[in-house]
């Protein structure tokens, strides 16, 4: 579920999850935790939630400087909404991409991780997840990477004391 942002006629932002004032930059360390927004007029109900999102990307476009091509923004407005519609399109279809590797990736490595004898085999989480909302998948994203951060860290420590195993003398890898 979306959290819900009422905007102020005078431009303040109010979190009416957590009973208080918010800022662009606190909402956009909300989305990049893996939080979904929906930004409402205060007054009138209108989902402002796109020209919210716009202007943080415009903010951290002065912050850093030419983060979009000066000439992409000049298509985008000369073209209006079917340029928008398309670039829409297309960044939706790489993001569906991106999430299908991650997950085709996550799989093959707890596949050749429990052949190897490293992790014991589990049911595909993929299945436990699909009865739920966006934000949870997001969450279980997160939690997937965790897990495979520590797994590889494990994996390393394994690797260095096999390395180290062979340089000790009557240890199995020594001629």
């Amino acid at each position: 579920m979306a959290y819900v942002i009422k905007r102020y006629s005078n431009r303040k932002l109010y979190d009416t999850e957590e009973s208080r004032y918010v800022t662009l930059e606190e909402l956009e360390e909300m989305i990049r935790a893996g939080r979904e927004i929906r930004v409402l007029d205060a007054a009138t109900g209108e989902d402002l939630t796109s020209v919210t999102l716009a202007q943080i990307i415009l903010e951290n476009e002065r912050a850093h400087r030419a983060a979009l091509p000066t000439a992409f923004l000049h298509q985008l407005i000369k073209h209006g909404e079917a340029w928008q519609d398309f670039v829409q399109r297309s960044l939706r279809s790489s993001l569906e991409g991106v999430i299908t590797s991650q997950r085709e990736a996550d799989r093959v490595f707890k596949e050749w991780a429990s052949r190897a004898g490293w992790v014991t085999a589990r049911e595909p989480e993929s299945s436990a997840r699909q009865g739920r909302e966006g934000s949870e998948e997001g969450e279980a994203l997160r939690d997937e990477v965790s897990a495979l951060k520590e797994k590889l860290r494990a994996l390393e420590e394994r690797l260095e004391g096999k390395g180290k195993d062979k340089g000790r003398p009557g240890s199995p890898g020594r001629p």
